[in-house]
């Protein structure tokens, strides 16, 4: 492990308009430097570099972080490899330090009997027929490292000879402690390694050859494996994903396989689990277009509809693939119809699109009580979408359902209007605050007492990251590397605070008088304590402490 120390001592040596500029060309820009960001496309410059402050901000796709951040994104480097990186660069050396969380037992014992499972492979007859029958090429078994896993006595005795401790080797996931003593977890099933992003293996899937009514099983959860953040063949797909800006994601393992032997080397899958927010900054990486490529019955389409539904929301492009006939991409591609897979892919469907047509599919329309309810549905779903995307599939939601675009809008138009003019004074203020407050952190005790997030509106998980002191949130970073903000004097910035307050708890009086949930004597007190003690203090110039009685 690298001693922290040392990591420190790199940072302060390291200069981030040098490192960033060693990759692209960096101008001049006031106090700071700006160039286009080399992770998203653009022709107007939004990335910033701040030489004072030391980090990066892209105003564009939200990246940024320190020089280590920059070169473990443009390099696609783990953490460890991006600090090896840089001190080689600038001649600098590293000290290390040995430490038990660095788990090196666990990945000797995956790394060794990776490597016995591969041997064995050749000895066993019933597993490579399997393989020649499901049309897996030697050389697609040498790239994934395909294995197989014996029975239980011979994994143990195998552990036995290295004399690999019971304690490590279920600390790796490979073996397990049950009423009946030890036993090994994978037996007489093909194998296949997953590895990290980073090329580490970190654990196995199995696929049984006899009567095991689990077809498929993955290593249990271990501190080096966790399948909701992993994704099979990432390690070999990554460079081509980089390379063209598409992820494939597929069910299966074999699926990756065939895909990658087929020429679409994008391909990954999920670890017998559905797409999770967990894997989000995994997919991020390289902003790719994520094709979601399922087989077509109910299973595949469920799933593809709530991932597609998670991927839009959370803003990826893509689309869906539902393989047609039950048929699925390895079926496919041993059948020698890559040209049609590769169609296939080309005509995805768009999330969004998808996401409607299911959602309006489980309605009948000629019912209007159901009308209503897939109307619903769908505004509800489209109103988690940014607003221009959202804007631009509200024609084609009311196409689809029979009913006019301004209903998606009816209601709303009057309290948004009301807002957006309050909003643009709000703000400019709300950023004031913060970034005067990020430049002198001494001021932050001052004012904990009198305000709370929730007084920040729009700005609530600015304000909550900068008293829990997460100055490397990207939420901060952009408000502190704009120059367009005006730092406040104290007097300034106590007068700002005041007016917010005071904002704050107007709004307040005016949700209490309308919340009927409130009782009569309570509803009395509270606006007696805000008409009559909090809001005059204000505004002769006081600050009130926040005891929580706008938190409603």
């Amino acid at each position: 492990m690298i001693d922290n120390a040392s990591i420190e001592t790199l940072k302060s040596t390291i200069d981030i308009v040098d490192v960033i500029g060693s990759y692209i060309e960096l101008k001049k820009s006031g106090a700071n430097f700006k160039a286009c960001c080399p992770f998203h496309g653009e022709k107007t410059a939004s990335f910033v570099v701040s030489p004072s402050k030391q980090i990066y901000h892209c105003f564009g796709c939200g990246v940024g972080g320190d020089s280590i951040k920059f070169v473990m994104e443009y390099e696609k480097l783990s953490y460890p490899e991006a600090i090896e990186k840089l001190a080689s660069n600038y001649n600098f050396t590293l000290h290390y330090t040995h430490s038990s969380s660095d788990h090196n037992d666990a990945k000797r014992v995956l790394e060794n009997i990776n490597k016995w499972y591969g041997a064995n492979l050749l000895k066993e007859p019933k597993a490579l027929n399997y393989l020649k029958e499901r049309d897996i090429s030697q050389d697609s078994i040498e790239t994934f490292g395909i294995g197989y896993a014996p029975t239980s006595p011979q994994v143990i005795a195998y552990l036995n000879s290295l004399s690999t401790p019971p304690a490590t080797a279920i600390e790796a996931g490979v073996l397990a402690s049950g009423d009946n003593g030890i036993y090994a977890r994978l037996v007489e099933r093909v194998i296949f390694p997953i590895y990290s992003g980073s090329g580490s293996i970190v654990g196995f899937g199995g696929r049984t050859l006899g009567d095991h009514p689990a077809k498929y099983i993955n290593s249990p959860q271990t501190k080096l494996f966790n399948k909701s953040q992993l994704l099979y063949g990432y390690h070999q797909a990554k460079e081509h994903i980089y390379k063209h800006k598409k992820i494939i994601i597929t069910e299966g393992y074999i699926d990756v396989i065939m895909l990658h032997q087929g020429g679409f080397k994008e391909a990954v899958a999920t670890l017998g689990t559905a797409l999770t927010s967990e894997h989000l900054p995994l997919l991020r990486k390289g902003d790719p277009k994520v094709i979601l490529a399922y087989d077509g019955d109910s299973a595949g389409v469920n799933a593809a509809l709530k991932a597609a539904t998670m991927l839009s929301s959370t803003g990826f492009d893509g689309g869906v693939v539902l393989f047609p006939d039950g048929q699925d991409p390895a079926d496919m591609i041993a059948n020698k119809k890559s040209t049609e897979v590769a169609e296939l892919f080309r005509k995805s469907q768009p999330f969004v699109n998808f996401v409607l047509e299911r959602i309006i599919s489980g309605y009948e329309l000629s019912d209007p009580k159901a009308k209503e309810e897939a109307f619903v549905a769908c505004k509800e779903y489209l109103f988690g979408l940014s607003e221009i995307m959202r804007d631009s599939y509200i024609p084609l939601a009311s196409s689809m359902l029979g009913v006019a675009p301004s209903l998606f809008s009816k209601g709303m138009a009057r309290s948004e209007a009301r807002e957006k003019l309050s909003r643009k004074v709000e703000d400019t203020s709300s950023q004031q605050i913060l970034k005067t407050l990020l430049e002198n952190p001494e001021y932050v005790d001052d004012v904990l007492d009198v305000v709370d997030p929730s007084m920040f509106g729009s700005y609530k998980a600015h304000f909550d990251a900068l008293i829990k002191g997460e100055f490397d949130n990207p939420l901060l970073r952009s408000i502190l590397i704009d120059e367009g903000i005006q730092l406040l004097t104290i007097d300034t910035l106590k007068k700002e605070l005041r007016q917010n307050m005071i904002v704050f708890y107007e709004g307040t009086l005016k949700r209490v008088y309308k919340n009927d949930n409130i009782p009569y004597e309570k509803k009395k007190i509270i606006v007696r304590k805000i008409k009559s003690d909090i809001l005059p203090k204000l505004r002769r110039g006081e600050f009130v402490a926040y005891e929580g009685i706008g938190a409603l």
